[in-house]
């Protein structure tokens, strides 16, 4: 029971730290936009290539993390702006159905091509370090909203 403990205390502590924003909890009506599955696919392919030329491990692809990664995707197109709003609920979420020792995410917002959004995300530290981090498993959520502008949510966990 003891491991138990700690290793609940060790996914708490992913969840507070791996949040680059307050949390906040709003009723923002969550719309679903449809998926530009092409770019989530190279946006996984980039990142994973990159991994690979890092000698890390590529990530697996994860359903249960593509369906929050789509929820937080629609719900910042509702808001109309970037957050890492309820990261906990989602991680908890995550931890809920599969065991997971971290979870972390990366957003991302107005990036055209899977490139874009990658070196975007290469080029800020936290993000670069979430994605050569010590992760197993990852999805990537790419929505438009009714302006064409694209929203980019990628979930990474840790079995």
């Amino acid at each position: 029971m003891k491991m138990r403990a700690q290793h609940a205390f060790l996914v708490l502590f992913v969840f507070i730290l791996g949040s680059c924003s307050k949390e906040s909890i709003d009723d923002t009506p969550n719309i679903e936009a449809t998926n530009v599955v092409a770019l989530e696919q190279e946006v996984l392919e980039i990142v994973n290539s990159h991994r690979s030329d890092l000698g890390a491990t590529t990530l697996v692809f994860s359903p249960i993390a593509y369906e929050y990664a789509n929820k937080h995707t629609d719900y910042m197109i509702a808001k109309g702006n970037l957050s890492h709003d309820n990261f906990s609920s989602r991680a908890s979420s995550i931890a809920a159905k599969v065991q997971v020792q971290m979870v972390a995410e990366n957003v991302a917002k107005d990036y055209s091509t899977a490139q874009e959004a990658f070196l975007g995300w290469y080029e800020s530290t936290s993000h670069k370090k979430t994605m050569e981090g010590d992760f197993t498993h990852t999805a990537v959520s790419v929505k438009k909203d009714k302006n064409g502008n694209l929203y980019y949510t990628q979930l990474f966990y840790k079995e």
